[in-house]
């Protein structure tokens, strides 16, 4: 499909805008909480958030608070200046963060932060090859699209793709056998989202860190989607009990307002030099600020708690539906509704709830807020049970 076959006659408002995804039949106006308003004045549950971006929900009065106090303040100052604000939403990430990413380093968006994690990890090691897995998904630009298995986009531009190995996602054998040696980094994400929310076991993870240990080669989580509170736990690392060299957070970090990070054990940080890394952008006064009203929210309303009382009431109300499976931790989810799963998007569009779509044809993607409502449980629930499509089967999802 063309970038402009992409956009649907209701949203193509501008033709300066350039297309890029196919878009909702409908454009979005406001937006508060699990909700949001389209033209026309209909209200949609929000249960695809932005792309797992509206971690705290729409317009949380917290986060729009800090957000307009700092702009009153000091919109905007580059790295090149100390900044208070700043020096403080360093400290409460690493704080959150596993015990050990003591250093952060800030940026804009999911792909610069894989990129300087994978390029550092080359300055560091020498090394110039990179090993990841089968269904990743990383970024667009140029090492984090070269770690991703995208075939196509790949193929537009070979020339400038960097060496990989690709294994298995979450294959021991596969991983047992594989060379590290030459290996400058291993990046993973702990739940491939794209791929269809795929998991691996614990003692996968664990034993990938014990063979970068063993091989001289720097272990790089991508919690661009699994950070951040949304699994339950902090991280997905906390869940595994694995401490990478570096970990990578974007999407909901500062609740929509874009911000990444790049976090790092301190023998990384240390065979750093002044230079090897830098952004205009990065860490902004309002962005540090968003981050802070995040953090803050998490622990005072308990999202955390939350995210694993919604998974646990998803699965029970699911069950016996046309979903066959609930895959996934926390409010990271996948719905495998085997051949009835687009019916099923579309099914749901049309009682105003929206959800995404993965790679994987048969999986549907629950990426809601964390402080998402009982109520819009309940709501999800029974829009799932009066679907009339007819599936390949349906399985008991409660466990």
């Amino acid at each position: 499909m063309s970038a402009q076959a992409a956009v649907s006659d209701t949203s193509a408002a501008s033709s300066a805008l350039l297309a890029t995804y196919p878009a909702f039949p409908f454009a979005i106006e406001s937006g508060q909480g699990e909700r949001i308003e389209a033209q026309g004045g209909r209200s949609y549950l929000d249960l695809y958030g932005g792309h797992c971006v509206a971690l705290t929900g729409h317009a949380h009065p917290a986060v729009v608070s800090a957000v307009n106090e700092q702009m009153q303040t000091l919109p905007f100052y580059s790295m090149a200046a100390r900044l208070p604000i700043r020096d403080q939403a360093a400290q409460g990430l690493a704080n959150f963060a596993p015990a050990g990413l003591d250093r952060v380093f800030f940026c804009n968006s999911g792909a610069e932060a894989n990129e300087n994690a994978l390029r550092l990890a080359a300055v560091i090691t020498g090394r110039s090859r990179f090993l990841a897995f089968d269904g990743a998904f990383h970024g667009r630009s140029q090492l984090a699209l070269s770690v991703s298995d995208v075939p196509g986009l790949h193929a537009r531009a070979p020339q400038l793709q960097a060496p990989v190995d690709r294994l298995p996602f979450g294959d021991m054998a596969a991983l047992e056998a594989a060379d590290l040696d030459a290996v400058a980094a291993v990046i993973v994400e702990p739940i491939q989202s794209m791929a269809g929310v795929r998991g691996a076991a614990t003692a996968w993870f664990q034993a990938l860190r014990q063979r970068c240990d063993a091989a001289g080669t720097l272990l790089i989580f991508d919690e661009i989607q699994t950070g951040m509170g949304r699994l339950g736990t902090p991280f997905a690392a906390d869940l595994h009990g694995v401490t990478p060299d570096l970990l990578t957070t974007a999407k909901g970090l500062a609740s929509g307002f874009p911000m990444a990070a790049l976090l790092m054990r301190q023998p990384v940080a240390d065979a750093l030099e002044p230079g090897d890394l830098g952004s205009t952008f990065g860490g902004g006064p309002a962005a540090c600020a968003a981050l802070q009203a995040t953090l803050a929210v998490i622990e005072q309303e308990q999202l955390m708690t939350q995210a694993r009382s919604a998974e646990s009431a998803l699965r029970r109300g699911l069950a016996g539906s046309v979903v066959r499976q609930v895959r996934g931790v926390g409010l990271l989810l996948g719905l495998d509704a085997g051949d009835q799963a687009p019916a099923l998007k579309d099914w749901l569009l049309a009682q105003g709830i929206l959800v995404g779509a993965s790679k994987d044809p048969a999986v549907l993607r629950l990426m809601p807020p964390l402080n998402l409502s009982p109520q819009a449980i309940s709501t999800f629930i029974a829009a799932v049970h009066g679907f009339s499509g007819t599936g390949p089967g349906k399985e008991d999802v409660s466990s």
